[in-house]
């Protein structure tokens, strides 16, 4: 009968120990995908930025073109858009922390449901043995 015990006693260890890893590795694949995020937006941010300099640039060789001192209207136009560039891009940082904060809460939270699942299979497990062992004669 000790073989028994034994038998499910290491299957239950088993598959608490698989648990705790296939956690492990969804950890991993979501702090893998957090950090792909923050690697595809740096890359939309630079190239919002170069588009963004292509445009300032062009309207500053526009206005020295046509003899439009850096005074007045136009200057106030140029400043009111680079405020709203700058709280677009505030925006888009701000996502882009967002949604890797999610990514990484993810991770802790897949970790914490297979730590949880491992500790239920543990506890499961043990009563399976102390059943065994309650109804095994152990005299014989």
């Amino acid at each position: 009968m000790w073989v028994v015990v034994a038998a499910i006693a290491a299957s239950t260890a088993l598959s608490a120990y698989g648990q705790v890893q296939t956690g492990k590795i969804q950890e991993q694949e979501f702090e893998r995908q957090a950090e792909e995020e923050k690697i595809a937006a740096e890359s939309r941010e630079l190239e919002r930025k170069q588009a963004l300099n292509k445009v300032l640039a062009a309207d500053a060789v526009s206005q020295s073109m046509s003899g439009i001192t850096g005074e007045g209207t136009p200057t106030s136009i140029s400043l009111g858009s680079s405020k709203k560039i700058g709280s677009s891009e505030s925006m888009f940082e701000l996502q882009k922390n967002l949604t890797i904060a999610q990514r990484k809460r993810q991770g802790k939270n897949a970790r914490s449901i297979a730590n949880i699942s491992a500790t239920s299979t543990l506890l499961k497990g043990g009563g399976a043995v102390y059943a065994q062992g309650e109804s095994t004669d152990w005299t014989a």
